[in-house]
């Protein structure tokens, strides 16, 4: 598993949901609690694992957007799937706020000599 985003990640804790439609036709929908978010991507936590590939649409409290999944991989309690927002959707606090939001910056350790 990878993850390549280049903008911060917000970690967070809220309840989103996701639809998608299965290989059949027929169209599922399930709760996941949003773990981090940055401007392109998220990462979610659920009990049912989703194909990379898939396109998801997921709605949160102010609206919804779409979503490709990048990576689904089993958890000891579910499944993360790294997503990466589609249709030029940009995440920002303006447009959701999740319940618990935490910003951080990551700097580098010191170097050792």
């Amino acid at each position: 598993m990878t993850r390549n985003r280049l903008e911060e990640r917000n970690l967070c804790a809220d309840l989103v949901q996701v639809g998608w439609k299965l290989e059949n036709g027929s169209k599922h929908t399930e709760w996941a609690t949003l773990e981090d978010i940055s401007a392109s991507g998220a990462c979610l936590k659920m009990e049912d694992p989703i194909p990379p590939k898939t396109i998801v649409s997921l709605h949160f409290s102010k609206g919804h957007c779409e979503a490709l999944v990048k990576y689904c991989v089993a958890d000891f309690s579910g499944y993360l799937l790294g997503v990466e927002f589609a249709n030029g959707y940009r995440w920002s606090r303006t447009k959701f706020k999740p319940e618990h939001l935490i910003q951080f910056h990551l700097r580098p350790a010191p170097r050792k000599t």
